[in-house]
């Protein structure tokens, strides 16, 4: 399928990397469609694409690789309509945001994706120990610390 960005041009993807999003994204209902961009097989932080709208793209992350005690609860009925079978396929990414020199995440409402049919949904978290601007790393942060120990 041909996808076109406004941040890459014109990309390639197949269809079976493509990720349904029923209910579409916080204020975003109507994009359903989305494809996750990886800029590298190391990457921490990936671009989540609306195929259907060149300028529609999220930055995402894997909570756990900053958030060691991170955990989303999935209700039954949840797991029902995203057609997960347990929860050992479910990967939960959190939208990235740079506010001043701190990338935070949507820890309050995390994505979750069935790696098997690719069907995903963002839930929205009711525990008030999770932000939307939850602090994951300083921009700049490993450079500096280098440049310091030289």
């Amino acid at each position: 399928m041909e996808v076109r960005t406004t941040r890459f041009g014109v990309l390639q993807i197949s269809d079976d990397r493509l990720i349904h999003i029923p209910k579409g994204l916080l204020g975003f209902s109507q994009f359903t469609r989305y494809a996750l961009l990886e800029p590298g097989s190391d990457a921490a932080f990936f671009w989540l694409q609306c195929v259907d709208e060149p300028s529609l793209a999220f930055v995402v992350t894997d909570p756990s690789l900053f958030v060691a005690d991170y955990s989303v609860p999935i209700r039954p009925e949840q797991m029902g309509e995203m057609g997960l079978a347990k929860l050992e396929d479910a990967q939960v990414f959190v939208i990235v945001n740079k506010v001043e020199q701190m990338l935070t995440g949507n820890l309050q409402g995390p994505l979750v994706i069935n790696t098997v049919n690719k069907i995903g949904e963002q839930m929205v978290l009711a525990e008030k120990r999770w932000t939307t601007r939850h602090p994951l790393v300083r921009v700049g942060a490993p450079a500096a610390a280098h440049a310091m120990s030289a």
